[in-house]
């Protein structure tokens, strides 16, 4: 008999992970949590569950990066935090209807933000991402989480999103940028600052 699928709303049980091998998925037909396949139309619109595939997987990707950690001068476990609430995240937007995410991991993300901006000078002109490896490291996760808010804006306009999945990417990304300014401190450097028309030939006089 087919394995039914989990009430929406909430988990009965642990789930039991398979061996880590792709069948269907390989095949472009994934379907979340064990959802029936679905076909993309002939005329090539994108449908809700392409959608949904498509904020899962930069959900994940948002996950997989934790090398700047060791060079944070304080709270070097928020990144680990954050790998944590990632996945209640992707758990959330793979069961329509399931809730695993609530206010108080956003509320953590601004206060988290609030520490490190503490000890940064005002910011007046527009920054480049680069400098030290680790700040470059954190700005390239800030852009994949930018990607990620995206992807769940996308989805929340063709069927409901909590708000506080779109609002918890949408803090993670601010505070990598936050943070990619204290790395670079934190290496004796500063923020890379964008100098505007430097690369344009000079007008003739």
């Amino acid at each position: 008999m087919p394995r039914r699928a989990a009430p929406v709303g909430r988990l009965t049980r642990r789930a039991t992970l398979p061996a880590t091998r792709s069948t269907t998925w390989a095949t472009g037909s994934d379907h979340p949590h064990r959802g029936p396949r679905h076909h993309r139309p002939r005329d090539g619109t994108r449908t809700s569950k392409d959608l949904r595939i498509a904020a899962l997987g930069d959900v994940d990707s948002s996950t997989r990066d934790r090398r700047a950690a060791p060079a944070l001068p304080t709270k070097s476990q928020a990144l680990l935090d954050i790998q944590h609430d990632l996945f209640d995240l992707g758990g959330e937007l793979c069961i329509p209807g399931y809730e695993n995410v609530d206010d108080s991991q956003v509320t953590r993300l601004d206060d988290l933000l609030a520490h490190f901006n503490a000890a940064l000078p005002r910011l007046q002109e527009f920054i480049l991402p680069g400098g030290s490896r680790p700040a470059a490291i954190a700005h390239v996760a800030r852009t994949v989480a930018r990607r990620a808010e995206r992807a769940i804006v996308a989805l929340g306009a063709n069927e409901p999103v909590r708000p506080a999945c779109r609002q918890y990417v949408n803090r993670l990304s601010d505070l990598l940028f936050v943070l990619a300014r204290v790395l670079n401190r934190s290496a004796g450097g500063a923020d890379v600052l964008w100098q505007q028309g430097r690369n344009k030939a000079p007008k003739a006089e």
